[in-house]
This record gives C-alpha cells, structure tokens and sequence, in this order.
C-alpha cells in the first residue's frame, strides 16, 4: 500500500499529463469542430473523437510542445477521416481563380462593427478561404501549423487567407452600411451627415 502511495503508475502519470496539457483546449477545439460541421451534436461528437484519439496517442506528445496545434491535427485527421466514409470524394479542379475573380474591392472595416456582426460575416465567407481565416486570425495559427493541418502548401494558405481576408472585409461592408457608415476611401470611412472617421 505504501509504494502505491509514492509511485504512481504510467498510465496514472500519462492521464495527469492529458488532464493538464490538453484538456484545457477543449473549448477551442470545440469552436473549430462547429467551422467544420457546422452543427452542434456533430461538433460535439467530433470533439469526443478527438480528445479519445489524443488520449490513446497522447505517449507520442512531446511535453512542452504546442498542445493546441497537435490536438488541432488530429481533429483535422478525424475529420477528414469521417467525410472519406461518408462519400466518396473526387478530386476536382480548385475554384479560387474562378471566386477570386468574382471579388469587388477590399473595403475597410469600420470600429462599429460588432463581434457577431464579425462572425455572421464569416459564415458567407467560402468554405475555402474561411477555413483559412478561422485557423490564422481566430485561433492564432501560423500558416506552417495550418498548411500542415489541411495538409496544403504554406503559399496556398497565403493565398486563401488572402483571399478570405478579402472576401470579409466586403461582407463587412455591408454590415457598415446599415450602421450608417459609408466605406467612401480606403483611409476613411464617412457617417451619414458627411463626418469620416
């Protein structure tokens, strides 16, 4: 009874580690799976999946390392794994010339604009380039950490986050426009009653 007490088993050991390294994260893996499934009980379940598959690989972790980004992959991986059994994908050829093509002009993005004003903008964002966007400026990513998520080449996740970038800031436009903000010149933005800010 007493070495029980002082030594605790491996297993023992490696559950405390994942309690404290990657439990914490939950909450921003959740906010992920709902980009990605895009409804609740999915999301939540995809989650379950990963934490699952984190814990049965979690004596691969390296201590120390970012928690976050590797629990991220194997979302990615689950994911993934999950459409292949459920359709079968054909490989098509990428569309971002033909949407990029389409965009109008980067609008600036006026302080009024609220967070969820931010994230009704970002749902009418393509699937191709909010991704991207989600990854990078929501949840802090470098693009070396997302290409290797989405496993995609670094300049193409420049290109997308580009482009997605773009693509918000003319839905943001129009959230602008029905607080009274005209988006007038690049450099400023005009209320009604001709002030710019």
């Amino acid at each position: 009874m007493l070495g029980r007490l002082k030594g605790k088993t491996e297993e023992e050991r490696l559950w405390e580690d994942f309690e404290q390294e990657a439990m914490p994260h939950s909450a921003d893996l959740f906010r992920v799976a709902m980009f990605l499934k895009r409804d609740r009980d999915t999301a939540e379940d995809l989650v379950q999946e990963t934490m699952m598959q984190a814990l049965k690989s979690f004596h691969r972790y390296e201590k120390g390392t970012n928690c976050k980004a590797w629990m991220t992959t194997i979302m990615y991986h689950t994911h993934y794994k999950q459409l292949r059994k459920q359709t079968n994908l054909k490989l098509v050829a990428d569309t971002e010339e033909q949407i990029a093509a389409t965009l109008q002009f980067e609008a600036p993005i006026p302080q009024q604009i609220t967070d969820e004003d931010v994230l009704k903008a970002l749902n009418n964002v393509p699937d191709l380039f909010r991704e991207v966007v989600l990854l990078c400026d929501v949840e802090g990513f470098s693009y070396k950490e997302v290409a290797a998520f989405m496993d995609i080449p670094i300049g193409t996740v420049m290109s997308r986050l580009h482009r997605g970038r773009k693509v918000l800031r003319g839905e943001l436009a129009v959230y602008a426009r029905n607080y009274g903000i005209e988006p007038d010149e690049p450099e400023k933005v005009k209320l009604k009653g001709g002030n710019s800010i």
